[in-house]
């Protein structure tokens, strides 16, 4: 367990307390994932650097069309700020979706996405939104794309003993876009989840047919994954439920889920897909059309 437990009042105080500790100690915010492993020897610190107390991590803010939110904005903030549920809903539906209510009050975006789990609710929805994550390092900060930060099942390329996540940017939806979760889980709230589809879709002119499409899966892969093949499928389509259907099997071909005692069999998971895929890009249509 750890000895020390710190409180940085900036990025750059947080980064020379990493520094100095040589890998020895870890960046903390929520701690819902990190001190259960901690605890349970999943991981290991010497010591614990708590960045709650930095101002500029838990803003949601609207910038020359862009939304900008801190790695420190909780689920709470997300699901109920009216700027992300007008904006982004797919969003504030995944932070709706988190665990209990206890949990989406400490929980942050950035953690959610560090945890890198190809289920995470909070990573799926950015993804749809082709977020980008701003990492903050000791020569600086960079903007990367967040397909770039997931490795594998629970591991991230944001390396937590040298590093910082400070915040997220994507495009806010505007006319003629639209977005959507679609969940199913062995009940209602605190499971895990069986399948998430995160969906967003702009229409053309005339809001006759999709003039793109994201969708993002998860857990069908060992990250989040976004389903490129049916996004393709859905270019300049005419929009009608056969399309949406057809879109969902090419989703399903796509993605490779498997059978697990917790999310119930592969064969299972693969029909549930096509439906989510559908009734999600049913939902972001009817929010694209007003």
């Amino acid at each position: 367990m750890w000895q020390e437990y710190l409180f940085p009042s900036s990025v750059e105080e947080a980064l020379t307390m990493l520094a100095e500790r040589e890998g020895r100690a870890r960046l903390v915010a929520g701690g819902t994932d990190l001190i259960i492993q901690l605890t349970e020897g999943q991981r290991s610190a010497n010591c614990l650097v708590d960045i709650t107390r930095i101002p500029e991590l838990d803003k949601i803010t609207l910038e020359d069309g862009m939304i900008v939110l801190g790695a420190n904005v909780t689920h709470r903030q997300a699901a109920e700020s009216p700027l992300i549920r007008e904006r982004a809903t797919v969003l504030a539906e995944a932070c709706r979706a988190m665990g209990s209510l206890q949990i989406r009050n400490v929980g942050t975006l950035g953690g959610n996405v560090v945890n890198a789990m190809p289920a995470a609710d909070g990573s799926l929805a950015l993804l749809a939104l082709e977020a980008e994550a701003e990492i903050a390092h000791g020569t600086g900060r960079v903007w990367v794309p967040l397909q770039d930060l997931f490795a594998g099942p629970g591991v991230s390329r944001v390396d937590s003993t040298r590093e910082m996540l400070t915040a997220f940017r994507f495009q806010a939806l505007s006319e003629r876009q639209g977005s959507a979760l679609e969940r199913i889980a062995r009940r209602r709230a605190l499971a895990l989840p069986i399948l998430i589809c995160a969906v967003v879709v702009t229409l053309n002119e005339d809001s006759q047919a999709f003039d793109s499409a994201r969708i993002a899966l998860g857990p069908v892969a060992p990250v989040p994954f976004r389903t490129s093949q049916a996004e393709e499928s859905l270019r300049g389509a005419p929009i009608g439920r056969e399309t949406m259907a057809r879109a969902g099997e090419i989703a399903m071909q796509e993605s490779q889920p498997r059978s697990s005692l917790l999310r119930a069999s592969k064969e299972y998971r693969e029909e549930v897909i096509k439906v989510l895929v559908r009734r999600g890009l049913e939902r972001a249509v009817q929010v694209a059309r007003g």
